[in-house]
């Protein structure tokens, strides 16, 4: 079958911010990073994404970095001739502010590229049928999507699903007549009956519902025809699963709960017939096993492990075992110990997968044997979404870098014959841009610290400017080498119009620098992170980049808690920025819906801990700041709930400290409509600006 990397919470992601990067590692579990949709074009559905680019930008701005198509979700045909993939567009008037995303298919040599769906609902996560005949995909409301099939040598989508809560993910069966499809439980008609009748009280965590495996014949001419039969029931929440070779089994990852706390502890890995029956257990152990996939000729099964340790922290080794369940073992280790698989090589006897590698993220063959990754795809920049053809013969995915927004290409399965299929940016204007640069430094405690630096459009070596520090989200995300000039939370090319350098650091706790980087943080947040920052503040003073007396710094989520902290530690910053940050460990812990992961890096619960809690507090140091801050948060944010930032906002102001806080309507962890989103960095910029008397 063909397989594709997406990047969905469950299997792993669930994140917070680090820029696009929230989008790349989210299978590594990058807990206080958001993603926000990536921005793209405010233009009509059916533009033409092959449009020859525009002229006469007159520099970077929100708006500019608005237009910025996101490209992504590719699949590529069981022969490997076509490749299917989705645009997403920032659609804006003046009622609605949302993002919409279509899909497109060219030919993998690049021809004969067109858009296939439109229409006011979103269209995703494509996928060919085995037979190459007909391409699947999810359509509608956000809260109900449901699954259509198309006939590619024409005629209309027929809808194959009713899933009364929406259609969370799908796969083909081998023989293409049935689609294997998880559901979220519905309310039951008790509960509807409370809801009506407003006695619908609420208890904590049991709003929380299952999400279970379905089959649906999709050959029926209508749904009075069509079976649905539901594989999967009880305490067993699906993650993500894949069907046997010969469509007799269906193989899945689960967890014991349907919290989002749930999936940072346990997952194991179980199969059912396809007809319904009774559950095997393959994998069962402490610590999370998840994203199986099945072998072509259906012998083995590979999936990601914490190698039977609970690691909450975030550990993702390849494992592979037989069908059955035994001979369980493991496979080489890649360098960060954080890989998510894209499929397997054609000849069964590797893997393809990728992962964060410093400031990149590049596609690998893990091979079976057990011998050490080898490099496939190693250029500058960042792997996005990637699929295989079931032949083997044409891998497919997404690639960006500093200078150049996403876009699909295609290459041979050894990355060979390398070609962009997509153009989906082409006719966006870009203006001339700050230049991008890979930097590293020696922290006070011997760590070599490495990140990026997005110099001011126009800068000349030497000068020395106003310098803006970007703390990145997880902790464990990280800075990488995506397209500066997108809509991103922090917009870096704005800021590099606005005559700022834009200092990306990925501090100690990082993705892409191997276990014990990651690691290097737990039980020390707020000091030796915020030594790699200050040193390098340091290092680019020193190299006459920035000026001493023109610092200021930003982040959101874990970078705004790097925020929130660094200034109760230093006056070295002229403003602060804090988004959706976590100032009072033992407030969030209590009230955020991941708690294990904090519990995990501060080694304990706070009422064993309590000293340690309040040490890495920003709150318990409160007296110490001077520094001008502002606070931006979600006003519908769980992960860090709202009363963080209101938190931080109030002894800010108890103490006369001059701040300010900005509520995001409708919005969790980080803004999902792009109208907010692009209320962000103008509005850093401004506090910026008034606070250096620019």
């Amino acid at each position: 079958m063909v397989s594709t990397f997406r990047q969905t919470f469950f299997d792993l992601c669930m994140t917070f911010v680090s820029r696009s990067l929230a989008t790349l590692v989210c299978l590594t579990i990058l807990v206080f990073s958001i993603g926000p949709p990536r921005a793209v074009s405010q233009e009509a559905e059916d533009a033409d994404p092959s449009a020859e680019a525009g002229s006469g930008a007159q520099g970077w701005t929100p708006e500019l970095a608005m237009r910025f198509r996101n490209a992504g979700s590719v699949a590529v045909s069981p022969e490997g001739d076509q490749v299917a993939y989705t645009v997403r567009d920032a659609i804006m008037d003046e009622s609605t502010s949302e993002y919409r995303t279509q899909i497109w298919i060219v030919a993998s040599d690049g021809s004969d590229n067109r858009q296939l769906t439109r229409g006011e609902h979103s269209s995703g996560s494509p996928a060919f049928s085995p037979d190459g005949r007909y391409l699947a995909f999810t359509r509608g409301e956000d809260e109900a999507p449901q699954v259509f099939v198309l006939p590619l040598n024409g005629g209309e989508a027929m809808q194959v699903t009713d899933a009364e809560t929406g259609v969370r993910s799908f796969k083909f069966s081998p023989h293409g007549s049935t689609i294997a499809y998880t559901m979220t439980e519905p309310k039951s008609k008790e509960e509807k009956a409370r809801e009506k009748e407003k006695r619908d009280v609420q208890v904590v965590d049991e709003e929380y519902r299952y999400a279970h495996l379905f089959t649906t014949d999709i050959k029926a001419h209508d749904d009075s025809t069509r079976t649905v039969t539901q594989l999967t029931g009880g305490e067993r929440h699906v993650r993500s699963f894949d069907w046997m070779p010969d469509g007799s089994t269906v193989v899945f990852a689960h967890q014991p709960a349907p919290t989002i706390n749930s999936g940072f502890t346990e997952a194991d890995i179980s199969s059912v017939p396809a007809d319904s029956g009774a559950v095997t257990t393959l994998v069962e152990r402490p610590g999370v096993d998840g994203s199986p996939l099945v072998s072509p000729d259906g012998s083995m099964i590979a999936f990601t492990s914490n190698g039977g340790e609970i690691a909450p922290v975030g550990l993702s080794d390849v494992y592979v075992m037989s069908s059955d369940g035994s001979d369980v073992r493991q496979l080489g280790e890649t360098l960060d110990r954080q890989a998510s698989i894209v499929g397997w090589m054609p000849d069964g006897d590797g893997l393809l997968t990728t992962e964060t590698q410093g400031t990149t993220r590049p596609v690998f063959d893990v091979p079976l044997d057990g011998s050490a990754p080898m490099m496939l795809l190693d250029e500058a920049g960042v792997y996005g979404s990637a699929a295989v053809s079931d032949d083997g013969t044409v891998m497919a995915f997404t690639h960006q870098t500093t200078t150049e927004p996403e876009e699909v290409f295609a290459a041979n399965i050894d990355g060979e014959n390398r070609r962009q299929l997509s153009k989906v940016n082409v006719d966006i204007p870009k203006p001339e841009m700050g230049r991008t640069e890979v930097v590293s430094w020696e922290s006070s405690d011997g760590f070599t610290i490495e990140g990026l630096i997005t110099y001011p459009v126009g800068y000349e070596d030497g000068d020395r400017v106003p310098l803006v520090v970007d703390a990145h989200g997880g902790p464990n995300g990280a800075h990488v080498q995506d397209f500066t000039g997108d809509g991103d939370i922090y917009m870096a090319q704005v800021f590099a119009e606005n005559g700022y350098a834009v200092l990306r650091p990925n501090v100690r706790g990082s993705a892409g620098y191997g276990k014990d980087f990651r690691y290097a943080n737990v039980r020390d947040w707020g000091y030796g992170d915020l030594n790699d920052i200050m040193t390098g503040v340091d290092a680019m003073i020193e190299r006459d980049v920035a000026h001493p007396d023109s610092l200021v710094l930003m982040g959101w989520s874990y970078g705004g808690y790097m925020t929130s902290f660094a200034v109760t530690q230093t006056d070295r910053f002229q403003a602060a920025s804090m988004g959706a940050g976590l100032p009072n460990l033992i407030s969030m812990v209590g009230t955020t819906d991941i708690p294990d992961y904090l519990v995990a890096h501060m080694g304990g619960e706070y009422w064993t801990e309590m000293q340690t809690y309040e040490k890495h507090s920003a709150v318990y140091h409160i007296d110490n700041v001077t520094t001008p801050t502002q606070v931006l948060h979600g006003a519908q944010d769980d992960r860090v709930p709202t009363r963080q930032g209101q938190e931080f906002y109030r002894a800010l102001k108890r103490r006369g400290i001059d701040t300010e806080m900005v509520l995001y309507p409708r919005t969790p962890h980080g803004p999902r409509e792009p109208k907010l989103l692009m209320d962000v960095t103008p509005r850093i910029l401004d506090w910026f600006n008034e606070h250096l008397n620019r």
